[in-house]
C-alpha cells in the first residue's frame, strides 16, 4: 500500500495505463483502478476529481518517465562520437528491448482516445512536442542539418514503426532500416562517425 501522496498518485497512474493496455480506455473505472492500485475508491476520487484528468496525468507521465528514460541513454552513448549506423542501432536496440506489456500499449490507445476526445489533445501534444524535443536533441549530436524541422518526421517514423510492431508482431529491424534511410537522407555528408567537439579542435 502506498503511504505518500506522490506514491498513490504514482500507483494509481500505473493501474490506469495496464487497464488500458489489457481492456481499452472504456474499462477504466474507479472501482477497477482502486483494485489494481490497491487503494480505496476514495483515493481515486481525491487524487483525480474526473476521469479526464485521469487519462491527462496518466499520458503525460507515461511520456516523462520514456523521454528521461531515453534521455539518458543518449547522454550515456555519447552521440557525438558514434554515426548514423550506430545511432540507428542504438534506437532499434531500445525499440526491441521494448516490450509491448499493457503500460506501453496504453500510449496508442490514449492518442485515439485524443482524436474522439478533444480535452486530451493538449496532453498528446505536449507528448508528442517533448519526443520531438529528444529527437531534435539526438539529431543534432549527430550533426544532422535542420533537426529541429525533421525531428517531427522522425518520431513519426518511429512511433509508426512501433505500432506496427504492436500490430504485426515484428522485430525492430524494419525500424533500424527506416532510420538509416531517412537519417542518410538528411545528411548524406555526415560521415560514419562523427568525432567528438573536442576532437575537431571546436
Amino acid at each position: 500500500m502506498p503511504k505518500r501522496a506522490g506514491d498513490t498518485r504514482r500507483c494509481i497512474i500505473g493501474a490506469v495505463l495496464r487497464i488500458i493496455g489489457r481492456d481499452g480506455v472504456a474499462a477504466v473505472t474507479n472501482r477497477r483502478i482502486a483494485k489494481e492500485a490497491g487503494v480505496s475508491p476514495g483515493s481515486v476520487t481525491y487524487h483525480f476529481a474526473t476521469q479526464h484528468d485521469l487519462l491527462r496525468e496518466s499520458l503525460l507521465r507515461f511520456v516523462a518517465e520514456e523521454t528521461r528514460r531515453f534521455t539518458e541513454l543518449a547522454e550515456d552513448s555519447r552521440l557525438d562520437r558514434i554515426g548514423l549506423p550506430e545511432a540507428a542501432a542504438l534506437v532499434g536496440q531500445v525499440a526491441g528491448g521494448t516490450e509491448f506489456d499493457s503500460e506501453h500499449i496504453a500510449p496508442f490507445e490514449l492518442y485515439v482516445q485524443a482524436g474522439r476526445d478533444e480535452r486530451l489533445r493538449a496532453a498528446a501534444a505536449e507528448c508528442f512536442a517533448a519526443y520531438d524535443r529528444l529527437a531534435a536533441r539526438i539529431l543534432t549530436a549527430l550533426g544532422v542539418t535542420d533537426a529541429e524541422r525533421l525531428a517531427g518526421t522522425v518520431v513519426a517514423l518511429v512511433t509508426g514503426q512501433q505500432l506496427r510492431r504492436l500490430a504485426t508482431g515484428s522485430t525492430a529491424e524494419d525500424l533500424v532500416d527506416a532510420l538509416l534511410l531517412l537519417a542518410r537522407g538528411a545528411a548524406p555528408d555526415v560521415p560514419a562517425a562523427v568525432p567528438a567537439a573536442r576532437d575537431r579542435g571546436d
